[in-house]
């Protein structure tokens, strides 16, 4: 009996390492696309699917996807932000590469998930699948090993560390290695780039004029280094610093790093 079992367990052993090697060697992803840029930056998750197309991946979509979780959970509904996960942990394959344009959904998931299903049924499953996802640069950079697409942007630059990026995915120079490989783009630093835009989710409702002074705060280190652009992982910091860009009618933009990855293509 007991060699009986061991040859089963063997052979699944066998079945999972040769179908997760099939899964590397393909480049096959999934992308999962935040609702909040599927609700309102949606280009750049067609983006980001180019991007990883011309990565040499097979990404896989799944239209049934929704939300992580996140803003119940920052807001401490934790029981509603646990049903929306048990959702996203349904929506995804269990042993299959899943990757971001969002380091704040992704780090949702990686981290924020461990209040969530820690000791529950799906522990397992959560785990297997908070090993899998990564951030857009992260996973170019540091799985791929890839950094040049042939984009062409022309302007300056800054680059905007958002704080899930910076301490929750732990990046810091893979945007900033893709971006200087964008032809006609110069990436200067500014002052206080790892420091917070002041959005937060809820902390912009909550405390307004506290989030809008770190806006104009941000906005205007940028200014200071005659950027063009701010760039950056995060769609939710970018909106927070467009908004304010846009009331106060001033001389810059914000770019989604996968927007910057895919521009300029039609020059090759």
């Amino acid at each position: 009996m007991y060699a009986k079992f061991s040859v089963h367990v063997y052979y699944w052993i066998l079945i999972i390492i040769l179908t997760l090697f099939y899964m590397i060697k393909n480049n096959t992803v999934e992308v999962f696309i935040p609702c909040f840029i599927d609700q309102l930056y949606p280009q750049t998750a067609f983006n980001t699917i180019k991007v990883l197309e011309r990565a040499g991946c097979k990404v896989i979509y799944n239209p049934e996807q929704t939300c992580c979780g996140q803003p119940a959970y920052n807001a401490g509904f934790l029981d509603e932000a646990k049903k929306v996960g048990a959702k996203f942990l349904n929506d995804f394959t269990e042993n299959q590469t899943i990757v971001s344009p969002s380091a704040s959904c992704t780090g949702m998931v990686k981290h924020g998930y461990n209040d969530l299903f820690t000791n529950t049924m799906v522990h397992n499953k959560c785990r297997s699948i908070q090993s899998n996802i990564y951030e857009l640069s992260d996973y170019l950079v540091n799985i791929l090993k890839k950094d040049y697409f042939g984009a062409e942007l022309e302007g300056r630059a800054v680059y905007h560390d958002s704080c899930s990026g910076l301490r929750d995915c732990h990046i810091k120079e893979e945007p900033r290695q893709l971006l200087s490989k964008v032809d006609g783009l110069e990436l200067v630093e500014m002052r206080d780039t790892d420091v917070c835009c002041g959005f937060g989710g809820t902390f912009a409702v909550k405390f307004e004029s506290i989030s809008s002074a770190m806006a104009e705060q941000k906005v205007y280190n940028a200014l200071e280094m005659e950027a063009d652009y701010i760039i950056s992982t995060d769609v939710s910091c970018l909106l927070h610093l467009q908004a304010y860009i846009d009331k106060h009618s001033l001389p810059i933009k914000t770019m989604h790093i996968a927007d910057v990855l895919a521009h300029g293509w039609a020059n090759i």
